[in-house]
């Protein structure tokens, strides 16, 4: 069977920032299968080798060790990957932080990282990559926001608060660049079982709590938002731009 057009990933070169974790490694796997020229990125280097290693693909991913928080090594980062594949088609941005407390509670410090990890550092990828799809005469752009960028749970101050923003700079961009053909979204995913959520979701009562306001009634997969993913960056998602699209069974809607 040949591939769908619509859905075709093949030769695209696309950067996957957080690529090692639960939901990076979802998104890189699928875009390998897809035959996307893959770009990696993640603070873990142990692990990001490893995923590289294992990907199935065309072409073997490249890797490198990057703090999205840092303004240069995201600049130079991008660069790079210009230089190696003579262009940059997607850029996705896996990476973030769950930090939560009451908001009596909550430090200056965890909000404070929770802005720069999951707001300020998108719009630090965003302008990198706007830049340099501009002169290329267009790309996609792709952040996972979350549901929280939606709605209100108790002790999510940081987290929703920086997810609302990362919505709201999601569509700024899209209008910005619409232009210059690059496309700008963000899924916003349900509450998914990852490394970051094991510490709220060991709690028997907040993991009940949880479910109890997903009409679905069960948490988010990594594998939920491939079929999205790949819409928003293959030609079949050209006219799609700053949405947050919701994969959520339904949380949204409580």
């Amino acid at each position: 069977m040949q591939p769908d057009p619509l859905f075709e990933m093949n030769g695209k070169v696309v950067l996957v920032t957080g690529a090692a974790g639960a939901l990076g490694l979802a998104i890189s796997k699928a875009l390998g299968e897809r035959g996307a020229t893959l770009c990696l990125t993640d603070l873990d280097r142990d692990k990001l080798e490893s995923l590289a290693s294992g990907l199935a693909g065309q072409t073997k991913p490249t890797t490198a060790h990057l703090d999205i928080c840092n303004e240069t090594a995201v600049e130079e980062t991008l660069k790079n990957v210009v230089d190696t594949h003579g262009r940059l088609d997607g850029l996705i941005n896996a990476a973030g932080v769950f930090r939560t407390a009451p908001i009596t509670d909550m430090t200056r410090d965890d909000f404070a990282d929770s802005v720069s990890i999951n707001l300020t550092a998108p719009f630090l990828l965003t302008r990198a990559a706007a830049r340099v799809m501009s002169e290329a005469g267009g790309g996609r752009i792709l952040h996972l926001a979350s549901v929280s960028s939606h709605v209100a749970n108790p002790e999510y101050a940081a987290y929703a608060a920086s997810k609302a923003g990362l919505s709201q700079l999601v569509r700024v961009a899209a209008r910005e660049l619409a232009p210059e053909g690059i496309t700008v979204n963000a899924i916003g995913q349900a509450m998914t079982e990852t490394p970051l959520t094991d510490r709220l979701l060991s709690d028997p009562d907040r993991r009940a709590q949880v479910l109890s306001q997903i009409p679905m009634g069960r948490l988010c997969r990594p594998e939920d938002i491939l079929a999205t993913v790949i819409l928003l960056m293959a030609p079949g998602g050209v006219f799609i731009t700053g949405q947050t699209i919701f994969v959520d069974g339904g949380r949204t809607l409580v």
